[in-house]
């Protein structure tokens, strides 16, 4: 629930269109709803303009279920990441209009399709074993109201890819930029563009990358100096961070 949903059944109850005991209902659970095992924060979108999004990982289906359940109830769109097929089966039973995307293991509900970006974010994957990662973070920045462009497998073993898209990663007002193995891509990107961007190491890779370490300390050491960096796969991090920045006049 926003500032825009929330003035809305001001507006309803003014015309008489709704009752002020329903009006009073709908609000009845700002700013938290509490479930015994979860406290659903339906205020968030209110206080930072984004909803709270469900981490999939850890919840049992019928817990995320009923979780993405509730903050379907506020309207809005509603996002569920880390997710697997059977926590999707669960919510679809509860809310049938959510979709999986299997690929990036999240659940979406996508009701609001209002764009609250300034501009375009750009997702560039090193390689094509980066993709669910970078299409975590394309699908919550969709989410969020962006506008966004990807740009996969074009990692430094083949500059030319990269060098290709110049133009396209020029327009861009934020850059995500996830790699695995050393983690050299976003210093490049970083040294072609001038807005921020965003590195998000992945946990691909043989041994000594040590599970996303490796590209995570290159990463922090990049000399580019718009090069920021998030968690290791945090996909999820970098799209929301965009977002935010992308908001900005």
């Amino acid at each position: 629930m926003n500032a825009a949903s929330i003035r809305q059944i001001f507006e309803q109850v003014r015309s008489g269109k709704l009752a002020p005991d329903d009006a009073i209902a709908r609000l009845r659970h700002l700013p938290f709803e509490d479930l015994g095992f979860a406290k659903v924060d339906h205020h968030r979108a209110l206080r930072v303009g984004m909803p709270e999004v469900i981490l999939g990982e850890g919840k049992t289906p019928a817990q995320i279920a009923t979780i993405f359940a509730r903050l379907a109830r506020h309207g809005g769109n509603v996002l569920a990441t880390r997710a697997n097929a059977k926590q999707f089966a669960a919510v679809r039973k509860k809310v049938r209009t959510a979709e999986f995307q299997e690929l990036a293991r999240a659940i979406v509900l996508a009701r609001d399709h209002a764009k609250y970006g300034k501009g375009v974010i750009a997702v560039v994957s090193a390689g094509t074993s980066d993709i669910p990662v970078a299409e975590e973070a394309v699908v919550t920045a969709e989410v969020m109201g962006n506008e966004v462009e990807h740009f996969y497998d074009v990692g430094v073993a083949g500059i030319h890819r990269l060098l290709a898209n110049r133009e396209a990663l020029a327009r861009a007002r934020v850059v995500i930029v996830c790699a695995g193995m050393e983690g050299a891509l976003p210093s490049v990107v970083g040294g072609l563009v001038g807005v921020p961007v965003i590195a998000v190491p992945t946990s691909v890779g043989y041994g000594a990358s040590f599970k996303g370490l490796a590209a995570l300390l290159g990463m922090l050491n990049s000399c580019a100096s718009n090069v920021s960096v998030v968690n290791i796969d945090n996909g999820f991090g970098a799209g929301y961070v965009a977002s935010l920045i992308n908001r900005l006049p």
